[in-house]
């Protein structure tokens, strides 16, 4: 074998003592990659990938245009069948180079640890210090926790490539990688590990990367699952535990004290039922079905081995009475096991775990009780007869027993409770206004509730949440629409009543624009049995979800209105006088741009708050964040720190999305890292930014021009110049991307191309992976100059001042300068070379490459950095190493959408794009 020929990148630019193991690991795996190749396709095969490979590299690192003319050569002259081993060979590299790099920064967080070193940013144990060093404490930290809440809440994604099948194989393969790390290897143990990646690596390049067919709902409800078999049902109880010890150490106060369980997941999957047709009251109620079942086998499999564990006996130990009643309670009547009064009141608790699971779900646990048991009527209650173990243990001289898997146990009854992610549900407003409608007109037929202005509306529906009259009537038949909607509120209301009160407690409103919207979901639960008006009971919380720029501008006016209405106010009692509002980063996104989207997003906090204040009402925002920075995506820990001060309050939700999820969770203890991070910038924002100044009153100004200036630069390509449209549909993968089965929402939420209908994961999916990125930059060049040209004193000056001074600014900036590393013109121009009409391709790309070399000319001036990502030095490590490897996937996805639209039937260059799609979103990571 030609040792020469590796596949593995070359980073002898790196020099870096911290980055020879990451440079090991990649090329080990490339090297594997490559030796699979030739094993299974050839010299033909290896040689050709190993060509494209160099020409890219040299390319890339050296500017060589000889490089260059002789890589888009090679791959113009692809066949069908080639052009599909080098997308495999470079798509799968990517996965492998994410794989290590995830592995990295595991290792390097183990050797800043093992060394002693200070707590890093985003810790809890830097958060927690920092609390402590400036006088506060013990008192700040348990009014924290008492009314504290952080829930990542997982939703599905349209765009989500990577099949489950494909996550397995990695989690091999980190596996492996984790043990060289962990483990002093014998050279026996060395080759045994190298050919169980080798394994790993060859079961990757066979396993199938596409879909055949498309994702339902219930396939997108058990991938969502697998997070918390890999990640979230260990991680998260390990991570309250260290929390737990933390604080223990730093403050007396907290020794011998359990913290209420404030950080929860969430999710949308199975619930969410804006412009997804596929999320039936049958589909909730099979989804919730699923969750249980998820929670029940865990419970059982780790109560089957405590009771292994726990096997004192009481000739050596004594136990507490409550302890002995549980045991005499048992079923098992084992006398094997009749002296050992913990492991007969852990079978008992299994016995009545396995009844509950039965009686809930119709199924029998794996391996059966000893014996027939009462089911539980609640979490609680299994958490309550857990306590009683834990406090024997405690008061009987074992205490070290109850901190390993005990404890571990304990916590996830408490957060996950027997319905293990909260659901919340999700659907249009317009949906709600026409149900309603039929209902008012059914009842009332001279009522006409959609000529109705604002005032009547709320009017009309203030007097019927006060009613305890019910609206609908079983003797008569109302539309599809109205009998779904209502079908899956009685769901929800069943949901609660089996799973408990924590099963589905939210709903949310998308597109809300006024009052009416959220007092139609109002009436609608009332119908469900989830708002009971005589009692001023609300069983669930009504989240209005404001997206577009002008229902963010009218956000505050309207939960003011909503609030001054007694009927409503009344309701908030029963909801800890809280109110939840969501902010929609995604649409607000597409239709103002990124800087309007995200000034308008602060301005909207910034007066939510102070409507909250003067209502003397708690606040809680969720945020609906996307993976790219397009769709609010960046670093969460910074992400939440830049909010507006008074705006995170101890409480916050936000949704993970699609190939998000797999990265920040796909590996368990990244997964744990990333929970950590958002505890701890949660506390941070709450105890350490409290007080915080807001940023100078011309800070807002600048601002408030910058938005005017880019709002209208990005209005007047995206909306108002003839042909975009068009422009976009031709010269992305937009088309390709509808087609390809990767989630069971379609891509618009009507039968049209207008962007306006476009849902905003394909539009940001669609410009990532022609490499332009344009929602997460474009018009901000065009702000700053028109800025600078109105002040050319002191304009320049002013802006470097907020990019040091002013968080919310800095974020917005080095998550625009993230966007514009990963982006590649010359790549882009491409694509844009895919549109038909040259006039039109004429007229609209020169302006976004001008854009785009001003964006970053302006970045620069006012970062004062000479490249971007100076200071984000692991960031530009990473595009350094893998860019090289989208290139060519790029350029042959070119070429095959070339042909695809030109007539070629064959299956290979569909299939060839859709892999394409997947390599490029891989290599991205962030790119939906």
């Amino acid at each position: 074998m030609n040792a020469h020929l590796h596949f593995p990148i070359k980073m002898n630019d790196i020099n870096d003592d911290k980055d020879q193991s990451l440079r090991e690991d990649i090329r080990r795996l490339g090297r594997l990659l490559g030796d699979t190749v030739r094993n299974q396709h050839g010299d033909e095969v290896f040689d050709l990938i190993e060509q494209v490979r160099q020409n890219s590299v040299r390319f890339r690192r050296d500017a060589d245009q000889a490089a260059r003319a002789e890589l888009e050569s090679t791959l113009d002259s692809l066949t069908n069948d080639q052009t599909t081993q080098v997308i495999r060979a470079f798509s799968y590299f990517s996965h492998l180079v994410n794989l290590a790099e995830d592995q990295h920064h595991i290792r390097r967080t183990r050797a800043h640890q093992i060394a002693g070193s200070a707590p890093r940013q985003g810790s809890l144990a830097h958060t927690i210090a920092a609390l402590y060093a400036t006088g506060q404490g013990t008192q700040q930290l348990q009014d924290f926790f008492q009314s504290a809440q952080v829930a990542p809440v997982l939703t599905a994604h349209p765009t989500e490539v990577q099949r489950k099948s494909i996550l397995n194989c990695q989690m091999v393969i980190t596996r492996l990688l984790d043990e060289r790390d962990r483990m002093q290897l014998t050279p026996e143990e060395s080759a045994a590990n190298e050919e169980a990646l080798g394994r790993a690596v060859l079961t990757l390049w066979q396993t199938r990367m596409l879909r055949t067919s498309k994702l339902s709902v219930l396939d997108e409800v058990e991938n969502g699952l697998s997070f918390y078999d890999y990640t979230f049902l260990r991680e998260l109880p390990q991570l309250y535990a260290g929390l737990e010890d933390l604080l223990a150490d730093k403050d007396p106060a907290f020794r011998q004290q359990e913290l209420p369980s404030f950080m929860k997941m969430g999710s949308w999957i199975g619930g969410d039922r804006d412009g997804n047709p596929f999320v039936t009251a049958s589909v909730l109620e099979k989804t919730m079905a699923m969750q249980a079942t998820r929670a029940f086998r865990f419970y059982l499999d780790e109560l089957h081995t405590l009771g292994s564990q726990l096997s004192m006996a009481t000739l050596l130990v004594k136990v507490s009475d409550p302890l002995l009643a549980l045991a005499q309670a048992s079923p098992d009547h084992s006398p094997h096991r009749s002296d050992e009064p913990y492991r007969l009141a852990i079978s008992g608790i299994y016995a009545r775990v396995a009844a509950t699971y039965t009686g809930l779900l119709g199924l029998l646990p794996h391996i059966p009780p000893s014996g027939e048991a009462a089911p539980y009527a609640n979490a609680e209650e299994l958490a309550a007869e857990l306590d009683i173990v834990h406090q024997s243990l405690l008061q009987n001289g074992s205490a070290a027993l109850t901190r390993g898997r005990l404890r571990h146990l304990r916590r996830a009854v408490r957060v996950f409770g027997f319905y293990l992610a909260p659901l919340d549900l999700r659907q249009n407003s317009d949906v709600h206004e026409r149900v309603v409608a039929e209902l008012l007109q059914a009842a009332n037929p001279e009522l006409d509730y959609l000529s109705l202005d604002e005032d009547a509306r709320i009017a009309v529906l203030v007097k019927e949440i006060s009613s305890a009259r019910p609206l609908a009537s079983p003797y008569l038949r109302y539309s599809e629409e109205t009998q779904s909607e209502l079908a899956i509120y009685r769901a929800a209301a069943t949901a609660q009543q089996r799973y408990g009160k924590q099963a589905v407690p939210n709903c949310i409103i998308s597109k809300t624009d006024g009052v009416s919207d959220m007092l139609e979901l109002a009436l609608l639960l009332k119908e469900a049995g989830l708002l009971h008006p005589a009692e001023g009971r609300l069983d669930v919380n009504i989240i209005p979800l404001f997206e577009t720029i002008g229902d963010l501008q009218n956000s505050a006016p309207a939960m003011d209105r909503l609030f001054g209405i007694p009927a409503y106010r009344r309701l908030l009692d029963s909801r800890q006088q809280a109110q939840e509002v969501m902010l929609g980063y995604s649409d607000s996104n597409k239709d103002g741009g990124f800087l309007t989207s995200g000034w308008e997003l602060y301005k909207a906090e910034l007066d939510l708050i102070q409507v909250f204040a003067r209502h003397q009402l708690r606040l809680r925002l969720f945020h609906g964040r996307g993976g790219s920075v397009g769709r609010g995506g960046g670093p969460s820990y910074q992400a939440i720190l830049a909010q507006p001060a008074g705006a995170v309050q101890g409480q916050i939700r936000l949704t993970e999305q699609g190939e998000v999820i797999t990265a920040k969770y796909g590996n368990p203890e990244v997964g744990r890292r990333n929970l950590e991070v958002l505890a701890a910038a949660t506390m941070e924002a709450s105890l350490l930014s409290a007080g915080e100044q807001p940023p100078r009153p011309e800070f807002l100004r600048v601002m408030e021009e910058l938005s005017d200036h880019a709002f209208k630069a990005y209005r007047h390509l995206v909306y108002e110049t003839e042909g975009f449209e068009q422009y976009f549909w031709e010269s992305t993968v937009i088309s390709e991307i509808a087609g390809l089965n990767i989630g069971s929402r379609p891509a618009s939420r009507k039968k049209s191309t207008a962007i306006e209908d476009l849902r905003a994961i394909p539009w940001v999916f669609s410009w990532s992976q022609c490499r332009l990125m344009l929602p997460g930059w474009f018009g901000f060049g065009a702000a700053v100059q028109a800025y600078l040209q109105a002040h050319p004193d002191d304009g320049l000056a002013t802006l470097q001042a907020m990019f040091r001074e002013w968080s919310f600014f800095s974020t917005v900036l080095s998550n625009m300068e993230m966007v514009l590393a990963k982006s590649d013109i010359g790549i882009a121009s491409r694509y844009a070379q895919l549109v038909k009409d040259d006039s039109l391709r004429q007229r609209i790309f020169p302006r976004i490459e001008a854009e785009h070399s001003l964006t970053i000319a302006v970045l620069k001036q006012i970062s004062g950095q000479d490249e971007l990502l100076a200071a984000n030095p692991l960031l530009a490590r990473s595009i350094r190493n893998r860019f090289p490897y989208l290139s060519p996937l790029n350029h042959v996805q070119v070429e095959l959408l070339e042909r695809f639209r030109q007539g070629d039937q064959d299956e290979r260059v569909r299939r060839g794009i859709h892999l394409s799609i997947n390599g490029i979103a891989a290599g991205l990571r962030n790119s939906g």
